[in-house]
């Protein structure tokens, strides 16, 4: 998700300290702030373009949809659930991406770029 200087991202200026992110391009769940910004930054180094299609708040859901070209050229839509606390803040966000090979290329990239930072058993 491209992030601009003065805009407000839709999750990542909320964190709390010990939020987790699920994906499914990661076997398990990215705990913390930092540990999740890694990662979110790592995932737009591979978007060649990104585009929303939705977004809406349920309750305290925040629902985005968006569709990314890859820098392979391979096409992946995502859902992104974003859960609020009542003060704002964001302590979990939920990512499914399709289709499976688009998923698996952003997985590989994940494993490239993230291996030294993040636990192994985290990767595809």
């Amino acid at each position: 998700m491209s992030h601009h200087q003065n805009e407000r991202h839709p999750f990542l200026d909320d964190l709390t300290a010990d939020a987790e992110l699920v994906t499914s391009v990661l076997r398990g769940p990215v705990t913390g702030r930092n540990d999740i910004r890694l990662a979110v930054a790592a995932v737009g180094t591979f978007y060649a373009s990104q585009r929303p299609t939705f977004l809406q708040t349920v309750g305290s859901r925040l629902f985005l949809e968006y569709e990314a070209v890859l820098t392979n050229g391979e096409t992946l839509t995502a859902t992104v659930v974003v859960d609020h606390n009542p003060d704002g803040s964001v302590p979990r966000v939920s990512v499914r991406m399709s289709p499976l090979g688009a998923m698996l290329s952003l997985a590989g990239h994940l494993r490239q770029t993230l291996s030294k930072q993040l636990p192994e058993s985290l990767f595809l």
